[in-house]
């Protein structure tokens, strides 16, 4: 058998859909620091809904109560695709995961157990029989609460394969309805990925009963080529999440498998049912809720992605766009002009750029987005898109923190001093602190630190500009660490040092939101 020729003995096969399985708020969540809150993930369902996505993997429902409700409220809003929740193979797992889907007009629970001789040994400590057991009853109990159950062998690609058919063999016959095959450590290679399904596909006897699934991890950068791999060897669901978002290295980006298969139709003769004019502002609301910038030479969503500068690049897109572009920025949502703001633009004019970007703000919103927009164009000579973007995506972030930056004054000398003086509202009330430290960041740092008396351990801090030239705003990160907890927060800015400050502050009220306590143990994927 060829790979051009994929079998049509597999009933997956004979459709040349692909079905787009997001796991953002599931596997993606995982990323340290992307913690979302209950608003953000139903803003991100909906989207995800609205854009065509097949089946959202909303949660991991034993984990926590938030995390519980969380996919019980999705479960209820939830229009047309599929809403799973994920469990270990252990019974009670199964059940949360059962309760937390039950409300959705088309529910899943997707369970999993490891299968590889290195994850027997090491963390199930069990023999291949008893995980074979393990897998029809906890498969069998699911099927029983559910008719929608997706089975996945965890690091599946380093799991022999006759092991692996066999495991394979048991779900099937138990009830399983999707069988996920997951590069969890993001270990396969496109050609080891599609031999691997092309063999449990003609091995298992009952594979024409099934949809075959990929859950590429990209720890090797190959996530989204070993999905394709999987595809042509008769897979019929990827898994994936927007940005590539995801513990490690990430996963398999949905809107590059999207727009991979929809671009070169003439190698990959499948489609999705994706509405990728969505794809770059659900780009922006995930980068945003999960506080993880997306790299400018990001594909399909990076700034850069339909950028030109080179004069060569440029004169031929100014004589026929498909000389250096393969698709349009309009396919994926991206705006092919952009009209430049400044300090002359009314309120009407930002309204309308706001719903122009895809966003519509409340009237307090409103106001204070506004504001910010005009004391930046007084200090820039041209506020761009990405100004726009990134102030009202600022705006939002930090609406809700309880500790806000009132003043700051930041005194730094050659081989001197360095000194801020700071002052925050912590709930209404007013908190004037004077600290030293080894440099400017580090003062400011140190004051906010003895301001609301507390020593959260820095993990990240860095700062980018948003456009070229010595006006660009600056865009803070910071990452913190306190009580076993990592959370990332990001402010924008045209002053660095207060771009800074409220950068850290955005991730320390992130850090003083309760949260359930997570289920230990390993995830799927």
């Amino acid at each position: 058998m060829t790979e051009n020729n994929v079998s049509t003995s597999n009933e997956g096969a004979n459709t040349d859909q692909v079905f787009i399985f997001d796991t953002t708020l599931r596997d993606g969540e995982q990323s340290p620091g992307a913690t979302m809150t209950l608003e953000e993930k139903l803003q991100i369902a909906e989207l995800l809904d609205d854009m065509g996505v097949d089946i959202i993997e909303a949660g991991f429902p034993i984990a926590s109560n938030g995390d519980f409700e969380a996919v019980s409220e999705i479960a209820r809003r939830s229009k047309n695709a599929v809403i799973a929740g994920l469990s270990r193979a252990i019974i009670a797992d199964i059940d949360r995961a059962g309760a937390a889907v039950k409300h959705a007009p088309r529910g899943r629970i997707h369970t999993f157990v490891s299968t590889s001789p290195i994850h027997l040994a090491h963390q199930m400590k069990k023999s291949e029989e008893e995980v074979l057991e393990i897998v029809s009853t906890t498969v069998t109990h699911a099927r029983n609460l559910i008719d929608d159950v997706e089975w996945s062998a965890m690091d599946a690609t380093r799991t022999p394969v006759e092991y692996l058919a066999r495991c394979v063999d048991a779900a099937i016959r138990a009830g399983a309805t999707t069988i996920n095959i997951p590069d969890t450590v993001g270990y396969a290679t496109p050609e080891d990925h599609f031999q691997l399904f092309r063999d449990l596909i003609e091995m298992v006897p009952d594979s024409d009963k099934v949809i075959f699934s990929a859950h590429c991890h990209n720890d090797l950068g190959l996530a989204v080529a070993n999905s394709l791999a999987a595809v042509r060897a008769g897979a019929r669901q990827v898994e994936c999440t927007i940005n590539g978002l995801g513990e490690r290295a990430g996963n398999a980006a949905l809107e590059e498998l999207v727009m991979a298969i929809r671009t070169r139709a003439d190698a990959m003769p499948y489609h999705t049912g994706i509405e990728t004019t969505h794809l770059a502002r659900a780009s922006k609301i995930v980068a945003t809720a999960a506080n993880f910038t997306v790299q400018f030479n990001k594909a399909i969503v990076g700034k850069n992605a339909f950028a030109h500068e080179s004069g060569i690049h440029q004169d031929g897109m100014l004589k026929n766009a498909e000389t250096y572009e393969i698709m349009t920025p309009e396919s994926v949502g991206i705006k092919a002009t952009s009209l430049v703001m400044g300090k002359h633009s009314g309120r009407h004019a930002f309204r309308e750029k706001l719903k122009e970007l895809g966003y519509d703000l409340g009237d307090n919103q409103f106001q204070e987005a506004f504001q910010r927009f005009k004391d930046l164009a007084d200090r820039k000579k041209h506020v761009y898109d990405e100004d726009l973007i990134a102030l009202v995506d600022d705006e939002i972030g930090t609406a809700a923190d309880r500790i806000k930056l009132v003043g700051m004054e930041v005194l730094s000398k050659t081989g001197g001093v360095h000194r801020c003086d700071l002052v925050l509202d912590v709930e209404g009330e007013k908190i004037a602190v004077s600290v030293e430290g080894t440099g400017s960041v580090d003062a400011i740092f140190n004051a906010i630190k003895r301001a609301v008396n507390a020593d959260p351990r820095l993990v990240v801090y860095g700062v980018d500009s948003i456009t070229g030239g010595t006006d660009a705003q600056a865009n803070a990160h910071v990452r913190l660490e306190m009580n076993n907890r990592i959370v990332s927060g990001r402010a924008t800015e045209p002053d660095t040092l207060v771009a800074s400050a409220r950068a850290y502050l955005n991730a320390y009220n992130r850090l003083t939101i309760e949260r359930g306590s997570a289920a230990q143990g390993a995830l799927a994927g």
